[in-house]
């Protein structure tokens, strides 16, 4: 139950994020000038972007509130945090009511969810971490993840019951709040639920908790293992994102499917990523992080642009379908020993700051522009196989970091102790 607890506000993020992806376009419309359809959607994919450049800002603020308060405390603090930005979306009038004071404040709540974001999925993956059983990690961190896929799945069966029951008039007009009012009314229950957390023994058990100053110069003793942890972070990113928040704008804006058929697909990515997710951080368990680490970014590196490519040449509900759940299978096996990977090469005394500033860099630079870069670079390539070009890369990224981790291992485990250490042994 623990694990199903600790999740509940991963899943709140994630389903935020997703709601937002999904409906990018009626959103662009509600809240921004209507100049033109690609100016319109491109500036409310670029706020969907903006949410992520506030993770590192968080990752550092927030983190170090949980490395130093307590796991509990702050995931809490995260959940409420997180929770205003949603209210502060889902309620809001348009630009006609509200002019340009609309935009301004959609923008300030992506900004707050970002901030709680940045640790949100750094905090539940030290949590899972701390309180897993002996030789299970993997499979228990995977949840953290797998978490995310139910919100993926839930923003998908409403998605698809929403388009079903309404006109795409409607959608466009109101209908896509529907979602996000469903998500203002499960927050109360989350706040709930995970209130009633246990810290972990682990963190109970340290004798010193650092400070902001503290953990500030222990990163910075330990920026080589951030930087390699933030290029690890990049190929999951960018993969979840394209096969997530930016297959039902792909599908409907660059291949002119169906809006339901696009959701059906997401659904379905959703319930693999569930699927593959803990099968392969059990799997990663018996067989170890670094051979799933090489093997699929190898496999994305090599198939990306000919998926993409052959999508585009034969834009159908069944190609669309295929093509995602290929990189299902390479996202669900890569991120299932990366997150586990990226804990345990963290000092325990940093943890959460140093493994949330290593994810949100990445996300922030990478994965939550991905829908942003692929229309930008359909539009000025005419390629539409362009999103397998920026995974391709994200692809390269990600294994140069797992090849220098390979190499490298006994030297990277060779981290500055903390500050209080030194002291202590002088």
């Amino acid at each position: 139950m623990a694990v199903v607890r600790v999740s509940s506000g991963n899943f709140l993020e994630m389903y935020d994020f997703m709601v937002f992806g999904y409906y990018a376009v009626p959103i662009g419309k509600a809240f921004f000038p209507k100049s033109s359809d690609f100016v319109s959607l491109m500036l409310s994919l670029a706020t969907f972007g903006a949410g992520f450049l506030m993770r590192p800002l968080g990752a550092v603020i927030l983190g170090s509130y949980i490395d130093r308060k307590g796991r509990r405390a702050g995931l809490i603090l995260t959940l409420a945090l997180m929770s205003l930005g949603t209210l502060s979306i889902a309620c809001l009038p348009g630009y006609a009511t509200l002019g340009i004071i609309s935009p301004i404040i959609v923008v300030l709540g992506r900004l707050l969810q970002g901030f709680s974001a940045g640790v949100e999925l750094g905090g539940v993956s030290v949590y899972l971490s701390e309180i897993a059983t002996p030789g299970h990690k993997g499979f228990y961190v995977s949840w953290q993840s797998a978490s995310q896929q139910c919100a993926v799945i839930a923003a998908a069966v409403l998605g698809v019951l929403v388009t079903s029951i309404l006109t795409p008039g409607q959608v466009s007009s109101w209908g896509w709040r529907i979602p996000l009012w469903v998500g203002c009314c499960i927050i109360p229950f989350l706040l709930l639920i995970r209130r009633s957390l246990a810290e972990t023994d682990e963190f109970m058990a340290q004798k010193h908790h650092p400070s902001l100053v503290d953990v500030l110069r222990s990163l910075a003793g330990n920026w080589r293992v951030v930087v390699l942890g933030a290029m690890l972070v990049v190929m999951t990113t960018v993969s979840f994102y394209l096969i997530t928040a930016y297959t039902p704008t792909f599908g409907g804006s660059v291949l002119h499917l169906a809006n339901r058929e696009n959701l059906l697909v997401t659904l379905c990515v959703g319930l693999s990523n569930l699927i593959w997710l803990p099968t392969m951080g059990a799997l990663s368990d018996r067989i170890g992080r670094m051979p799933l680490l090489l093997a699929a970014t190898s496999l994305a590196l090599i198939t990306a642009y000919p998926a993409l490519w052959w999508l585009s040449t034969h834009p159908t509900f069944g190609g669309l379908l295929g093509v995602e759940l290929w990189f299902s299978f390479l996202y669900g096996s890569y991120n299932a020993a990366m997150v586990v990977f990226l804990t345990e090469l963290m000092p325990s005394h940093v943890r959460t700051t140093g493994f949330s500033i290593a994810y949100s860099l990445a996300t922030a630079i990478f994965g939550g522009f991905t829908p942003a870069v692929c229309t930008y670079l359909i539009h000025v390539t005419s390629n539409k196989a362009m999103p397998g070009a920026w995974l391709s890369c994200a692809a390269a990224c990600g294994l140069t970091a797992a090849v220098i981790c390979n190499k490298r291992d006994e030297r990277l485990l060779h981290l500055s102790p903390s500050p209080h250490a030194r002291t202590s042994e002088t």
